[in-house]
């Protein structure tokens, strides 16, 4: 693909952008020195646009641009279900999970746990959680952006890899959660108006230039298979999306372990003025998530419409990148792609960072540190886990042909197990430390024998079907250990989860348009 100097001047220009003000942000007034709270929190000072902006750009990468555009290609608007179904989930968590989160006044999730549980359970999620954000997230988002990088740019993958971290440490090492979060609002920004004029130019190109609504006429006569929301036994995707399952099934829990129980997409809750901030700010985000399936489904359905000449789904982008968007244009269509990438990159280093330092740092080996060490710690480690990913991203990930589809099926394993761990900490009094500790422990070896003695069963039932059975051993375990309530049971009242009337409407609206959605794309 060819870059015109117009389109070079809008990609360096925006990255020194980010980088100059992420580091204009995250200053710190004269005589004032970085604490874990300004650091890992923000100095809790994110007001609801900023929590939602923030959500958006950490939670969309080039997983959703690349990943989530070959899917589309590949098996159409079902894959949207993913997006669709996160918007209801955010409603859920900012209601039940959030409040009592926030009481707590917790940094990371580990620290719940222990909370909640105790120190082994807090030990054994945060390193499982280090080494996840470190060897899948960071990798895939490295990997797939600089996929995108590569042949826009025409340089190797391993160029894009360097590139590409090089940037996100520039402006997120220094300033923390702060940084992060503000040049995110920027990034979501550029990620959306950027992503829908390639959505634009990809549907006007299908109308053989009539407009939009026509392109999109054309897509529903040409690929009327591409519309399809639930899929059917007879459909050749319905083991990655089966029937109902995405609206009832599995994919509520992978949806609650991504948006209530991962720590870099609840850290911006946490960062927050107040309860009422934050829950305002998922709401936003799930209006957000509503959108995205324009941004990153419709073009790869309008790439398979145009018959696009690609080796793999995932590689839909990047031709709709280099075949349809002009000169000038495609600057900013890509500098929408790579703000999607700065931004998870930042984020996963961050909330990396943070586990490491408060729950695993600070409880064994720091106990005495100071708040300057704290904060010092949380950098090297934020370095340390993108070197690591640098190495391992090409390796880890160049042989697999649907990325998105790969993540789904392996987050898949530890996903219920989670889930279990929060919603019996959460809401069930009798849960027990060694019970919640066997369950998860359980969670990944229950996974692997569910996925081969029910290898025909899609990954998503088989994903109801652990955590069915990992809640059955959480409850017997608990019933043995104990006849009474856990000493370290949540007790909350029914005024905790009062919402306020802005959070009331704009969770309605959020269920209406989707049962729009899936009424008219059943």
């Amino acid at each position: 693909m060819n870059f015109s100097t117009t389109d070079y001047i809008i990609f360096i220009g925006y990255c020194l952008f980010i980088v100059a003000f992420g580091l204009y942000v995250s200053r710190e007034k004269k005589g004032h020195e970085k604490n874990a709270n300004d650091y890992f929190l923000a100095s809790n000072t994110l007001p609801w646009w900023a929590i939602g902006a923030s959500l958006i750009a950490a939670n969309i990468s080039a997983e959703q641009f690349i990943g989530m555009s070959g899917s589309g290609y590949a098996l159409g608007l079902a894959i949207a279900s993913y997006e669709w179904m996160a918007a209801l989930t955010l409603i859920v968590v900012a209601k039940y999970f959030l409040p009592i989160f926030i009481e707590k006044g917790i940094f990371t999730l580990p620290q719940f746990l222990e909370i909640r549980y105790d120190s082994r359970i807090r030990t054994i999620l945060a390193v499982f959680w280090v080494l996840l954000y470190t060897f899948v997230n960071l990798t895939t988002v490295l990997y797939l952006s600089s996929l995108a990088l590569s042949v826009v740019l025409g340089i190797t993958i391993t160029q894009s890899i360097i590139g590409l971290a090089v940037v996100a440490v520039a402006y997120s090492l220094y300033g923390g959660l702060k940084a992060v979060a503000w040049t995110d609002v920027v990034q979501v920004v550029f990620l959306v108006f950027g992503g829908l004029v390639t959505t634009y130019l990809a549907l006007d190109a299908v109308s053989g230039g009539n407009g939009v609504l026509a392109g999109m006429k054309e897509l529903l006569v040409q690929a009327p298979d591409r519309f399809d929301m639930i899929f059917t036994e007879d459909n050749p995707y319905y083991k990655d999306l089966p029937g109902l399952s995405v609206l009832i099934g599995g994919l509520w829990i992978a949806n609650l372990s991504y948006w209530g129980c991962n720590q870099y997409i609840i850290q911006r809750a946490l960062a927050a003025k107040n309860i009422r901030e934050a829950q305002k700010g998922l709401a936003f985000a799930g209006y957000l998530k509503l959108l995205i399936p324009l941004v990153v489904v419709i073009p790869g359905i309008a790439a398979y419409v145009m018959q696009a000449d690609i080796a793999r789904p995932d590689e839909a982008y990047p031709w709709l990148l280099g075949n349809l968007v002009p000169n000038g244009i495609r600057g900013l269509a890509f500098a929408a792609l790579i703000a999607a990438a700065l931004s998870s990159l930042s984020s996963m280093m961050n909330s990396t960072a943070t586990i490491f330092t408060m729950d695993i740092y600070q409880p064994f080996f720091g106990k005495d540190a100071s708040q300057k060490k704290l904060v010092n710690i949380g950098r090297l480690v934020g370095l340390f886990s993108i070197v690591i990913a640098v190495v391992v991203a090409q390796p880890l990930l160049g042989g697999e042909e649907q990325i998105f589809q790969f993540i789904q099926k392996y987050t898949g394993y530890v996903s219920p197990g989670i889930v279990v761990l929060f919603l019996f900490g959460l809401f069930w009094k009798r849960t027990t430390g060694t019970a919640a500790l066997w369950s998860a422990v359980a969670s990944v070896p229950v996974s692997i024998g569910v996925d081969l003695i029910f290898s025909e069963m899609p990954f998503l039932d088989q994903m109801g079907l652990v955590f069915l059975i990992l809640s059955a051993l959480i409850i017997v375990l608990s019933l043995m250990e104990s006849k009474t309530n856990s000493p370290k049971a949540i007790v909350f009242g029914t005024d905790l989860f009062k919402t306020g009337p802005v959070f009331n409407i704009a969770a309605m609206g959020i269920v209406l348009i989707l049962g729009v959605l899936y009424t008219t794309f059943w």
